[in-house]
């Protein structure tokens, strides 16, 4: 910034120019104490700039604003910063209906008779962090997946990968709800022919 200075006392006389270089510190003074004095502003202003007032006009020490730690929420959630400050059991019991309302859109789900309804029905869980769990065509895992049967396969590279989902799995923020129930390839085996 100074560099600019600089290059403006080749046009202008320096008097001017220390005017200016006053002037503008001490707004960006008063907009650090504006800040601190009254919340921001929900959207830009607009139309010319309001003149300062005279308050201002002395330099005012800079105050370094308080740092605010992040609360330690259960499940790792990210929670807006206006919903800390409500209290313990009105968070808990928001996380509790939360719960039964995730379980009741899963029963809804499983007794869904017409996939576009469960296809929105997923699409709403979707938006609240729960999804749909379809691993056909991975590599059977049962930590994550269980198994409802299998289908035998000519092909061995497809040996012990999921065939097809039977029930949908779910998952809560990369918890699993409920795993998905799975057909899993199972490579054909030949019978031994004896005396041959």
């Amino acid at each position: 910034m100074a560099s600019w200075f600089k290059g403006k006392r080749k046009h202008a006389d320096s008097d001017t120019v220390q005017v200016r270089a006053q002037v503008i510190a001490d707004a960006v003074r008063a907009g650090v104490q504006h800040a601190e004095q009254a919340p921001p502003p929900q959207h830009p202003p607009s139309g010319p700039l309001p003149m300062l007032p005279q308050q201002y006009a002395e330099p005012q020490p800079y105050v370094e604003p308080p740092a605010h730690p992040e609360p330690e929420l259960e499940n790792d959630f990210r929670v807006e910063p206006a919903l800390v400050s409500i209290a313990p059991e009105v968070y808990d019991q928001a996380v509790e209906e939360r719960r039964s309302l995730v379980e009741l859109a899963l029963y809804a789900h499983d007794r869904a008779r017409s996939s576009g309804v469960a296809e929105r029905i997923e699409a709403g869980l979707a938006e609240v962090g729960v999804v749909a769990l379809r691993p056909d065509g991975v590599d059977f895992d049962p930590a994550v997946h269980e198994a409802g049967g299998t289908a035998e396969t000519a092909n061995a590279a497809l040996d012990g990968t999921v065939a097809e989902t039977e029930v949908v799995g779910f998952s809560d923020r990369g918890r699993v709800l409920r795993p998905p129930i799975v057909t899993v390839y199972r490579g054909r085996t030949e019978p031994v022919q004896e005396g041959s």
